[in-house]
This record gives C-alpha cells, structure tokens and sequence, in this order.
C-alpha cells in the first residue's frame, strides 16, 4: 500500500484558510486534520509549509487537438499543461478529425486518452455528424459508449429544429447539451467585438446579439424540452441578462464564462494582435464587468478555460486570417487569484469554486471538485504569496498562444496530484 502524507498545508475550512494534513492511501483520502503523528509506513511526505491545499481544479472545456491537429497539441501535451495550472480533471471537446460522432470513434477516442493523459479527462461527443448540418449523431448510443455530455463546440447549431430534437434526445438521457451560442448569419465574418476598437483599427466585427440571439432562442428550447442546458463562454452583457431570466423562470439552464472574458476587453486590442483573437471575441468593458457581476450572483454558474492550442506560425499571422483562440490552462488559476482575489473583488473560496467544485456539481462528476476523506487524491497545491512571471518556454502545451506571456502572477502550481501520483512537479 502506498501512502503519502502532505503536511502542514493550508486548506479551505468553511471558507477559511487553515493548516491541514491530509493522508493519503493507494490514491484515495483516507484522513485531514491536524494528525499529530506521521503514520506508520508513510511512504512519502509531501511538507506544504506555506502553500495552498486544494481540490484539483476541473475545466469542463479543453481543446486537445488529438485526433487531426497534433501539430498544434495532443492528449499527452494538453494534458501535462492542465496539471501544470493544477487542473486533475479535464472535459475534451469533439472538435477533432474525425469528431467523435459515433460510438466506435468516441470508445477509441476515451481509451486514448485513459492511454496518454495525466489527469482525467471526459470526453465530448457531437450532437451532430462531423459536428455540422442537421444530421444527429445516436445519443443513447453515445452515452452508452461513454459520452460525457453533446457539443458542437466551434459552431453553433444553426437550425432551431435540430437543436430542438437534440434536446429532447438528451432530455431523455439526463445528458447535457454543451452550446457554442454563435448565430452564423450575424457574424459578418468578423475577427473581433464590432465595437469602437474594431473601427478604429479597420478590423470586421462580431456583434454580440451573433451570441445573444442563440442563447435566448435556446433557453426557450431548453424550457420546452426540460433539457440541461449548458452555455458555453460567455461573452455579452444581454447574454448574461437572457441567462438570468431563463433561471428565474426555471429553465435548467447553467453558463461558464472563460477567464480570458473576465480578464480583457477589446480596448485592450490597440493593434492587428492574433494573440487576442478569440472567439466569442473580447467585448466591451461594459460587457466585463456584466460577467464579473454574473458570476458573483450566480447567473454564470462556473469558469472554464477553453483552452485552445495553435502554431506560432497559424498566430503570427493579421487577425484577419489567423485561427481563433488562446491557451488557458497553465495561466487560469495563477492570472485570475492575482487579478481577482490579490485584489479583493473574490475570495479564495469563490474561486476555488468556480474553478473545481461547481463544474463538478453541475456536471455530476461525482469524483471531483471536493476535498474530503474517501474521495480521490487529486488534489492541487498552489503557491500564493511568491511572484513569477509567464513565460512561454514554460508552457508544457505546445501552443504558445497566451496574451498573458509577460504577466507577473501569484499563484504558480507547486505539485499536481492524480490519484495520489505526481502528474505535475514545479522544477
């Protein structure tokens, strides 16, 4: 039996800071508190003096790029990056080539990743074939292959009918449907937020009802059908008030907000930077500030990265032809405790639950999202009081597509645990 034993770390109790050990045995929690003794036979002891002792973090939105894109990342790298920002479970979407659409590809695309990562990852499957058109993928047969919820993360699904049935098909199931909110016909093919920005610097703009105008559309199907409804990234303040309404109407609807939105708006955009491209684009500051106030009266149920590795070369081109997104998982924790909870706009224990145990909760990942005896040692240990500064040679994932590159943060992942076992190790 293998037996790990982190000492006088801090830990959340009721809210609160407060020194903790925490035994751990063949990879589950077996004792916290003030042990007055190291156990017999401890294998190993892990002394957390001055660190922070949480939950492992849990990002129900990543882009592992495996199969189809491996240039740009893999289930191994994506993975390595998610423990290295203190991440222990991880949900997979399905935009890959071929989409797991089908049980024989979601079954290969599950044992792969059980293959190659080092923390847990869930596994989307589309809610239709090649995740476009109007076709619907076999939902029961895609639970019963191991689907975690449906997403056609990347697009939005542009048909109301279609959306409408797969709803009642995963209504049937008790299975989410994950929504990349984007109504085609109102992008215009822009690159960013249509806003003062994106006329001063000559760019295309996205205006925000392309989000807004979907999710309200949908919330309705979602209160027809009695379907989890689930937000993917939101962006807009009229989203956020749509999301709001539907709640307090009782529709099972429930959001997530990335941190990049929480932490930029398009007035940071002051040049053709693909760096800040991503899609939904960065809004107003108005619009920040609504998902800031979403998020602390739970409107905006959780954070979620969106992780989204590219190539320097796709990122060194204009906004005008580069792919949209950023990496998040290595510089969520450490950017959003030093921008948000440094500065007293959260807590720790706010954070900590938009980050780990709310996504558990809302999603039923019933072996995450908590620390607590009996559960599984993933666990997290974070160092809050010494500054660092990102750096892209130190990034795990091969995207190095980070705004962030230059901030000096707190926060940084000492130790990842997964299962009790070292999934990530700070050098």
């Amino acid at each position: 039996m293998t037996k790990r034993l982190i000492k006088n770390g801090q830990c959340l109790v009721n809210g609160h800071l407060a020194v903790q050990d925490i035994l751990i045995e063949d990879g589950i929690i077996t004792a916290i508190g003030q042990l007055s003794n190291p156990q017999p036979a401890v294998n190993k002891i892990i002394d957390a003096q001055g660190l922070f002792v949480s939950q492992g973090l849990v990002d129900v939105h990543v882009h592992f790029r495996e199969p189809g894109q491996t240039a740009k990342e893999t289930i191994k790298t994506g993975s390595l990056a998610a423990a290295r920002g203190g991440y222990t479970t991880v949900a997979a979407m399905p935009n890959v080539i071929p989409t797991p659409d089908t049980p024989e590809r979601i079954k290969a695309l599950i044992a792969k990743n059980e293959q190659d990562a080092v923390v847990h990852v869930l596994q989307y499957a589309t809610i239709t074939t090649d995740r476009g058109g109007d076709e619907l993928v076999d939902f029961e047969a895609l639970k019963a292959a191991g689907a975690f919820a449906f997403s056609n993360d990347g697009n939005g699904v542009q048909t109301s009918g279609t959306m409408y049935k797969a709803m009642q098909a995963a209504a049937e199931l008790n299975m989410a449907v994950v929504a990349h909110a984007e109504d085609d016909s109102l992008t215009y093919g822009g690159v960013m937020h249509e806003g003062d920005s994106s006329k001063r610097l000559g760019l295309p703009g996205i205006p925000s009802v392309s989000e807004t105008a979907q999710v309200a559309r949908d919330v309705v199907l979602a209160g027809a059908t009695g379907a989890h409804y689930h937000v993917c990234h939101v962006s807009a303040k009229e989203t956020v008030q749509v999301i709001r309404a539907a709640k307090q109407a009782g529709v099972h609807v429930t959001a997530e907000v990335s941190p990049h939105h929480l932490l930029l708006s398009d007035a940071d955009i002051t040049s053709d930077n693909a760096m800040l491209k991503m899609n939904p684009p960065l809004r107003s500051e108005t619009d920040r500030q609504a998902l800031i106030q979403g998020l602390l009266d739970g409107t905006i149920d959780m954070i979620a990265t969106d992780h989204a590795p590219h190539t320097d070369a796709e990122k060194a081109q204009s906004m005008l032809k580069a792919p949209f997104g950023i990496t998040g998982s290595e510089t969520a924790f450490a950017m959003l405790y030093t921008k948000f909870v440094k500065t007293g706009q959260f807590s720790l224990a706010q954070l900590i639950n938009w980050m780990s145990v709310a996504p558990a909760d809302v999603f039923g990942i019933q072996t995450a999202g908590h620390l607590a005896v009996g559960a599984p040692a993933d666990l997290a240990i974070f160092d809050l009081t010494t500054a660092s500064e990102i750096k892209r040679e130190d990034f795990l994932s091969k995207g190095h597509n980070s705004p962030f590159v230059g901030e000096t943060v707190y926060g940084g992942t000492k130790l990842t645990l997964v299962d009790g076992e070292v999934a990530y190790r700070a050098k």
